[in-house]
C-alpha cells in the first residue's frame, strides 16, 4: 500500500513508539494526526513537523473524542492507516496483597480500559471511515496495527491487569482482520519486548543496564525506530494480515 498523500492517525503519537511512528509515517508520505492527552509534546511534535502532522487532544476510552480525531485525519487525506500505540497507568500489584486483601477491581478495570477498549473504540472509528473509501490499486482499504506486548504471553508477577489487557488485543487481531477482509482492510499486532521510552523516567544509560542484559540479542533495549520501521513495512507489505509479530530480541519474560 503506498501512502504518499494519504493520512493516518496515531495513538499515543506524542511520545516513546508512538512518536517515532508519527516521525516515519510522515517520512513515508503519509499526513498524521498525532492523537494523544499530552498536549505540550504532541502540540510540539506536531509544530516540528509543518504541516505534515497535527496534534488532537484525544481520549481513547471515549468515544467522541477518538471521533474527533479520526475526523481530523480525514480532512488530511483519506484515511488508510491507523496504529494504537498509546500508554497508561497499570496496577502493577499481585492479586493478593501481603495482607490477603485483593488488588482492587477498578484498577483492574481501569487498565482494560486504556489499553484494550481504548484499542477497540480506534480500530472501529478508524475501520469504519477506511471501508468509505474506494479500494487501492491492491484492493486494499487500509491497514490498523495494534500494539500489544510480550506480557500477553508471558505475564510476570504484578502484572495480571496489563497482561489480560494485552492479551485481548492479541485476541483481537485475528477476529478483526477477518471481520474486515470483506472491506479490504488489515489488522496486524505488533507485540513488543523491553524497548526503552520516556515511560520509564529513566535516562537510556541506567534503563539499558537495568533491563537490556537480560533480552538475548541484541543484549539491549528496543528501539523506538524499530518498532516505527515494522509499522512502515507492514504497511508497504499488503500480505501480513491477522497476524501477531513479536519485536522483542528473543527475549522471553520470566517470573518477575
Amino acid at each position: 500500500m503506498q501512502i504518499q498523500g494519504k493520512a493516518a492517525i496515531v495513538s499515543g503519537g506524542a511520545g516513546g513508539l508512538g512518536e517515532a511512528t508519527v516521525r516515519r509515517l510522515v517520512a513515508d508520505g503519509a499526513r498524521v494526526v498525532i492523537a494523544d492527552l499530552a498536549e505540550d509534546r504532541g502540540a510540539k511534535l506536531a509544530a516540528d513537523l509543518g504541516d505534515q502532522a497535527v496534534f488532537v487532544r484525544t481520549d481513547v476510552t471515549d468515544e467522541a473524542s477518538v471521533a474527533a480525531a479520526v475526523a481530523a485525519a480525514q480532512e488530511l487525506g483519506e484515511l488508510r492507516v491507523s496504529v494504537c500505540a498509546h500508554a497508561g497507568p497499570v496496577a502493577q500489584q499481585r492479586i493478593l496483597a501481603r495482607d490477603g486483601s485483593p488488588m482492587p477491581q477498578e484498577l483492574f478495570d481501569r487498565t482494560l480500559r486504556i489499553y484494550l477498549s481504548g484499542t477497540f473504540n480506534l480500530l472501529r472509528q478508524a475501520a469504519a471511515a477506511m471501508a468509505a473509501h474506494d479500494p487501492m490499486d491492491s484492493g486494499v482499504r487500509g491497514l490498523i496495527v495494534n500494539t500489544a506486548s510480550i506480557a500477553a504471553f508471558e505475564g510476570q508477577v504484578g502484572q495480571a491487569d496489563y497482561s489480560a489487557a494485552k492479551g485481548g488485543v492479541v485476541g483481537l487481531g485475528l477476529v478483526a482482520a477477518r471481520d474486515l477482509s470483506a472491506t479490504g482492510i488489515r489488522v496486524v499486532t505488533v507485540a513488543p519486548g523491553t524497548f526503552y521510552t520516556p515511560a520509564f523516567q529513566l535516562d537510556e544509560d541506567s534503563a539499558q543496564e537495568a533491563w537490556g542484559k537480560h533480552v538475548p540479542f541484541p543484549k539491549r533495549m528496543g528501539r523506538a525506530d524499530e518498532y516505527a520501521d515494522l509499522v512502515s513495512f507492514l504497511v508497504g507489505n499488503d500480505y501480513v494480515n491477522g497476524e501477531t509479530i513479536r519485536i522483542d530480541g528473543a527475549q522471553r519474560f520470566g517470573l518477575k
